[in-house]
């Protein structure tokens, strides 16, 4: 018993040291078999490895630039509300607070007008006493000219009498006495003559006098007025209050600033460009490009974007500032408010024979892979004219219908065997079309017969799968997997072999 029990562990100890021996001869016979299929078998050198690669084609084409940059919203037009004479605040107009819309000759706030009324009764009792001023100098003018008159015409009667007097005295009718006489009443004419002569000068002194107080009476009388019509304040323009600080019965000073009004259609972008972008953006004569623009504003995962024009650029440099300045303004600007950061995308003149392409198929050294036409690859030196985010602009006047590489990766370069999929600029995979094969009567009727018999395919594919045999090409996949036997209603999934 002893005996063979033992010789039933040396069995079984030998059966699986056969075992163990045979899984090892497997394996590496398996391991030969493979090495070879990768070499290409004892004596031969190892296989070429084909990377598959995504590939477009360059097409040159007219292309416009587009220079991004960052600018902001501000308002083109602006009115700060500054109280124009102190006092308290007597009326405040309804809804005058942040954000409200006010319309064009609106009543904003009033201020007590107490002061400037009263200032504005002085001014016209003022006005009034230098009005009967003015009367009274110009009737004493009128009587000192009448005087001046009558003393003139005294004077010509004194001048007459002394030459009659003179006549008669040398005739020797007269005496000396008589003469002296005639002598001295002439000189009282003179003297009373220039004395309302004087009188005269200084009744015009004190009429000029009083018309200059008259129009000072007026001025003050209109700054007065002023005063009590600035005691109000009316809104200049349709537009929003902002910065609102005023409360009714508070105490304001002078020249307080109140709030602002800001007019929310007329609003522009400040954006700052590098030199060399502004030098794309002018004329042979430095002459600004009327440029077209996009305003974007990203909100919450969505964007408000407003066409734009460039309408000027700042005159100056600021110090410590580099670049040039733009200014664009918003023609449909809902949604935008001053102090917002936004994009803004302007308009480069249009380029010619040049290639938009993704900033991969670019590698630093600035060439691109070229797909010849045994699908090996080849450098190609290019000139890259502009960046614009993930995609590059080139001068593919060089390249003009050759396939490229869309993505360089390290392990291509020149010479390397590559299988293309072909994409387009915009990354969508063209789709090769599918081997059609013409069918005889004989093999079309024996197909249509094994699927009319194949129960466990559902009804709509049954359909139309017979109605791509009634045709007269019939993809080739499509047949492989029916004569194949590939063909069953778990297999299928309801979609159609060879895509039909």
């Amino acid at each position: 018993m002893r005996f063979l029990t033992r010789s039933l562990i040396a069995l079984l100890l030998a059966a699986l040291s056969f075992s163990a021996l045979a899984y090892a001869g497997y394996t590496m016979f398996t391991a030969i078999q493979s090495r070879a299929e990768v070499t290409g078998g004892p004596g031969q050198g190892a296989r070429e490895r084909v990377f598959t690669v995504r590939a477009l084609t360059v097409a040159p084409d007219e292309v416009t630039p587009v220079l991004s940059a960052f600018g902001e919203v501000r308002t083109r037009r602006s009115l700060e509300l500054r109280a124009p004479v102190g006092g308290q605040v007597l009326e405040v107009a309804s809804g005058f607070e942040d954000g409200a819309d006010v319309g064009e000759g609106q009543l904003l706030f009033r201020i007590d007008p107490a002061d400037a009324e009263a200032a504005l009764a002085l001014a016209q009792s003022d006005l009034a006493r230098a009005e009967a001023e003015l009367r009274d100098a110009t009737r004493a003018l009128d009587l000192a000219g009448e005087d001046v008159a009558a003393a003139e015409a005294q004077l010509d009667l004194r001048v007459r009498a002394l030459d009659r007097r003179r006549g008669l005295a040398d005739r020797g009718v007269a005496t000396e006495a008589a003469l002296e006489e005639a002598e001295l009443a002439l000189s009282s004419a003179r003297q009373a003559a220039v004395g309302r002569r004087q009188a005269e000068a200084q009744a015009i002194a004190r009429r000029d006098q009083a018309e200059s107080a008259l129009e000072r009476q007026r001025i003050t009388l209109s700054e007065a007025e002023r005063r009590l019509s600035d005691t109000s304040v009316y809104a200049s323009f349709n537009g929003t209050l902002a910065d609102v600080s005023l409360t009714e019965g508070g105490i304001v000073n002078t020249n307080e600033q109140l709030g602002r009004i800001i007019d929310p259609d007329l609003l522009e972008v400040s954006v700052r460009v590098s030199t060399a972008q502004y030098l794309r953006l002018i004329d042979e004569d430095g002459r600004l490009l009327n440029s077209d623009a996009e305003v974007a504003l990203e909100v919450a995962g969505f964007e408000i974007t407003s066409p734009g024009r460039v309408v000027r650029a700042s005159a100056t440099v600021e110090q410590g500032q580099g670049g040039r300045q733009l200014f664009v303004e918003l023609v449909a600007p809902r949604g935008f408010r001053p102090g917002d950061f936004v994009t803004v995308r302007l308009n480069e003149p249009a380029l010619q024979d040049v290639a938009l392409l993704p900033a991969t198929a670019v590698s630093a050294t600035g060439t691109v892979l070229v797909i010849n036409e045994d699908n090996r690859l080849s450098a190609a030196p290019v000139t890259v004219l502009r960046r614009q985010g993930d995609n590059v602009l080139i001068d593919a006047s060089a390249l003009a219908g050759q396939e490229i590489v869309r993505e360089i990766g390290p392990s291509l370069g020149t010479g390397i065997l590559v299988r293309p999929q072909r994409e387009t600029a915009t990354g969508e995979v063209v789709q090769e079309p599918p081997e059609m094969v013409t069918l005889d009567p004989e093999r079309r009727a024996r197909l249509i017969a094994q699927i009319e018999g194949n129960t466990r395919m559902p009804e709509p594919v049954r359909a139309r799968m017979l109605a791509q045999l009634s045709e007269e090409s019939v993809p080739a996949s499509m047949l492989e997997r029916l004569e194949s036997g590939n063909v069953g209603g778990g297999g299928m999934g309801g979609r159609l072999p060879g895509g039909g």
